[in-house]
């Protein structure tokens, strides 16, 4: 090996762009960031070298402490936009008159119901709300443990669906040291440098030796679960279609296919509103949460009525928060203004724009080794020049840190971190996305290849 080539190493995704509160002071007794410390500590995640004070948001732009304005190309959650009156307005208007839980019947929630299975395959007529992503897919995880018998879950090297007990446990970035439960198995990411030319075959294929691994533990598979773009893996999104024998494979083995749509969701990929619809495949469950009310906690489970039922006979659920007037409220608003503001179509046609401006820069600079995406949600690898077996997570986080100094926000993912995360509000225009490419040319430029 060359002297200067470093071998990869896999980081947690909590500790990419991370704030060291242990290499760092935390400022003046008092200060807030000393208070944050303080309150939370250890358990407190904060983003940049320098953390940023936030006093108001609105469509994609964030205001700090310190009057500075900052693009928002990171936060999925505010969907339609940081604090959209139309969505303020449907919050406020219902908790001025009814928030309850959902053994009273409301007209709100059943509204918002029928809205949103509108926008689903038929067969999943059943949506049970919960208040996030996580809660959704530790019910998923219950529910084809108990439709199965099986108890296995194939995941993803470097997936992450949220931090209950249970979904940790199928969160391989979530881990900073240990191991997975015996009854998880891991493939790579549909990426090129994993399955060549093709994904389809190859990561059907994987799926199948998840499975006999498995078994050679004696576990059956209750599930494969995975986003429809692999967001925490690096943003793969390509090509459509790609997920269907995987999910053939693992029903073949007796397990379902859960389909975690809290990132790739709610028009994120400008070609559909669901991320499975790009591939031509229906999902046994179907998971949602971020986007769902542009920021007031929401998230929620589909599935056929059969799915829910034989779960309910054994255990039944109920969420004293899922589903609450207020949440419903909010996300009505939120499909209202997906509708009304054409916002799958703009995440569609801005997308478009970003990703060809990626795309040019990329052959400018041999550092950017690869672009990929659909819609507003985007990954550009960062590695040593040229070398796409080489990540550069110590450039990302450069870059990331270079970015905040010019006023843009983004993240990182990856099992090596090298990856930046593009996944701004649906709103986003072309003149946004322009600043962002700037912005990223320009930081690029100022730290010149080693």
């Amino acid at each position: 090996m060359e002297p200067n080539v470093r071998t990869p190493r896999a980081r947690p995704i909590l500790d990419m762009n991370a704030y060291d509160a242990a290499g760092a002071a935390a400022g003046p007794a008092g200060s807030l960031l000393a208070r944050r410390q303080a309150n939370i500590g250890a358990a407190s995640v904060l983003f940049y070298r320098e953390p940023i004070e936030m006093v108001s948001a609105r469509g994609c732009w964030m205001e700090a402490a310190d009057g500075r304005r900052y693009l928002d190309f990171y936060n999925n959650v505010p969907s339609v936009g940081h604090a959209h009156p139309h969505v303020v307005e449907a919050i406020a208007r219902q908790v001025s008159v009814l928030n309850i839980h959902t053994r009273y019947l409301n007209r709100w929630t059943e509204d918002y119901l029928d809205r949103l299975k509108a926008t689903l395959p038929a067969a999943l007529s059943n949506v049970v709300l919960t208040c996030t992503g996580s809660e959704a897919n530790d019910l998923a995880m219950r529910i084809a443990t108990e439709a199965t018998g099986g108890q296995g879950f194939v995941v993803t090297e470097a997936a992450y669906h949220g931090n209950t007990l249970a979904v940790t446990g199928i969160s391989p970035s979530a881990l900073k040291r240990g191991a997975l439960p015996t009854t998880v198995e891991t493939v790579p990411a549909p990426g090129s440098a994993a399955y060549g030319n093709d994904v389809a075959g190859g990561f059907r294929a994987a799926v199948e030796g998840a499975v006999q691994r498995l078994a050679g533990r004696g576990v059956a598979p209750a599930a494969l679960i995975c986003d429809s773009i692999f967001s925490s893996d690096g943003v793969f999104a390509d090509p459509p279609g790609f997920l269907a024998p995987a999910a053939q494979a693992i029903r073949a083995a007796g397990g379902l296919f859960i389909a975690d749509e809290v990132q790739p969701g709610f028009a994120r990929t400008g070609a559909a509103f669901w991320g499975f619809a790009r591939h031509a495949v229906t999902p046994d469950i179907v998971t949602m949460g971020k986007p769902m009310a542009n920021g007031y906690p929401m998230g929620g489970v589909a599935a056929s009525p059969d799915l829910v039922a034989r779960f309910c006979e054994t255990v039944g659920y109920f969420n004293t928060f899922g589903g609450n007037p207020v949440a419903a409220a909010a996300g009505l608003a939120v499909l209202d203004v997906m509708e009304a503001e054409g916002l799958q179509e703009n995440a569609r046609v801005v997308g478009v724009h970003v990703l060809d401006r990626l795309r040019a820069l990329s052959a400018q600079d041999p550092r950017i080794t690869g672009v990929r995406g659909a819609g507003l949600f985007i990954g550009v690898d960062l590695c040593r020049p040229g070398d796409p077996g080489q990540p550069d997570p110590e450039l990302t986080t450069t870059v990331i840190n270079g970015l905040r100094d010019r006023c843009v926000l983004i993240g990182a993912a990856g099992r090596y971190g090298h990856t930046l995360k593009v996944r701004p509000p649906l709103c986003l225009t072309r003149e946004e996305g322009d600043l962002f490419v700037d912005a990223l040319a320009d930081t690029l430029a100022s730290q010149p290849p080693a």
